[in-house]
């Protein structure tokens, strides 16, 4: 009996040193690799633009194992199916909420053009809010300036205020805000907050912004956290990229600037001295109803609250301006790429002009069309940029574009530094504008969470051509012969980042 045992033991072990060993790891790799290729065919493509789709496949071809799991990671826009199923009961809720405002406030479809028309019914289509009548708007491109139209707004309070920006942070820039809102607490009103959870933590103070909201007695919450550990996860980088104040119900603010100081508070933008030069709009009238419904609707879908129906009562005698406008929240929650798809409609509606200011412009191949198509037919377009960035991908992916552009017979201003132009607004002809958290790339097209405002009215096409004026005598122009002398690393670099720009 020892003996047999001796035996297979010897058997056993003459077979498992007789395998070779790195044939078959080479082998077994082969197999994964050829797996992983050929489902990436059937998968990858699904639902998704062809060059997302190619620039996907070719990272998956050339790099298999690290680019399935970057495209696991990354690869996929979805909301988490309880959020999805609360965004479903938040577009329910505001559908009918417009409905209503509809009736009050709507502006009647013979007071706007026909162009313009068509592309208001489209984005109502496709989630945006009614254009409302009787607005005002007031512009405001001075940083500190902003914050403290906001905090004195926020020291008006009554009722309520409703606080969400992407980027929320306590500093010596934004501490009046706080301190605004901590007043407003003591004296009874009710004080919410959402700010994005991921940007938090990229930037310094947020235990010291969490620290004070928790102190004042303010309800918040982070919006979209990547916590697995308490079931809460998502694609990493689909975020809430909003910027929103409502007070009342009766006075809002939107645009493209956080509540952060300029700098952002990071060494090496200090080094570097940056500043950042964003684009807010206080507004006031119906269509702060439309901010209040996606703030609503965002807290429900952090929070589960459901805070009830919007209280209009005192805004039939309260039409304390001529503008009409049209808010239009966007993001995964929507589908169908609605901001993009508007916009692109505008663009088409241009007969004498357009002016872009966008920070990441990394277009749609549909707004190029667009952009082509206008000056094909004699439209003058122009669009301002930042002469540096300060995100290297994006930058050089939006650089990518510029020969395209010029050769197009687009003029691009560079604003100088050390400033970053961050405002977010276009303008066709002279009497359509939009405004808000959106820019013209793919980020805000397919994964972020933005809110924009059509706005119509010639007088706020009039203040917005000072806004961009002041941008050109703050610029350079880019012209086609100093494009030309650009090394070749640079344009190396600028296709690379291209390609990366969509993996979306």
């Amino acid at each position: 009996m020892p003996s047999l045992l001796l035996d297979i033991e010897s058997t056993r072990g003459d077979f498992w040193t007789s395998i070779n060993w790195p044939w078959l790891w080479t082998i077994s790799w082969l197999i994964i690799d050829n797996v992983i290729r050929v489902v990436a065919l059937f998968v990858v493509p699904r639902n998704r633009r062809p060059t997302a789709g190619m620039a996907w496949l070719l990272a998956i071809f050339f790099f298999p194992l690290p680019g399935l799991l970057f495209f696991l990671l990354i690869g996929g826009n979805r909301l988490p199916k309880r959020l999805r199923r609360r965004q479903e009961i938040v577009n329910q809720a505001v559908v009918e909420i417009a409905a209503r405002e509809e009736v009050r406030f709507g502006t009647p479809s013979e007071n706007l053009p026909q162009s313009l028309r068509n592309a208001v019914l489209l984005g109502r289509s496709l989630g945006a809010q009614p254009m409302l009548r009787g607005n005002s708007a007031l512009i405001c491109i001075d940083y500190e300036e902003s914050l403290a139209h906001i905090a004195a707004a926020i020291r008006a309070a009554e009722r309520y205020v409703h606080v969400e920006f992407y980027i929320l942070v306590l500093d010596d820039t934004t501490k009046d805000v706080f301190a605004a809102m901590r007043e407003a607490k003591e004296r009874g009103v009710e004080v919410r907050v959402l700010l994005d959870h991921i940007s938090a933590l990229r930037n310094p103070g947020y235990r010291r912004t969490a620290r004070a909201l928790d102190e004042m007695g303010a309800d918040w919450s982070y919006m979209l956290p990547v916590r697995p550990w308490r079931g809460q996860w998502q694609r990493p980088d689909l975020r809430n990229h909003r910027k929103i104040v409502v007070v009342d119900g009766r006075v809002g603010f939107m645009g493209s600037q956080n509540l952060v100081d300029s700098s952002y508070n990071k060494p090496s933008n200090r080094r570097r001295g940056l500043r950042w030069k964003d684009l807010m709009v206080r507004v006031e009238g119906p269509t702060v109803l439309g901010l209040e419904a996606v703030f609503l609707g965002d807290w429900f879908l952090e929070t589960g609250e459901l805070l009830g129906d919007l209280d209009t009562s005192e805004f039939e005698p309260h039409l304390p301006g001529g503008l009409d406008c049209q808010v239009l929240p966007s993001g995964p929650g929507f589908g169908n790429e609605n901001n993009l798809q508007v916009f692109v409609a505008l663009l088409y509606t241009a007969e004498r002009r357009i002016s872009i200011t966008s920070p990441y412009f990394v277009p749609d191949g549909a707004i190029m069309h667009a952009l082509r198509a206008a000056i094909a037919r004699g439209v003058y377009v122009e669009l301002f940029v930042s002469e540096i960035g300060d995100q290297p991908m994006v930058y050089h992916a939006q650089r990518s574009y510029y020969e395209e552009l010029l050769r197009a017979g687009v003029r691009i201003f560079m604003f100088r530094p050390p400033y970053i132009l961050h405002s977010k607004h276009f303008t066709v002809d002279d009497d359509v504008a939009v405004v808000g958290s959106s820019n013209m790339d793919q980020r805000s097209f397919n994964l972020n969470m933005e809110v924009s405002t059509v706005i119509y009215g010639e007088s706020f096409v009039r203040e917005l051509d000072e806004v961009t004026d002041y941008y050109r005598a703050n610029s350079r122009e880019l012209t086609a012969e100093e494009w030309g002398r650009q090394p070749l690393r640079s344009k190396l670099l600028d296709g690379l980042a291209r390609l990366t720009s969509a993996l979306q």
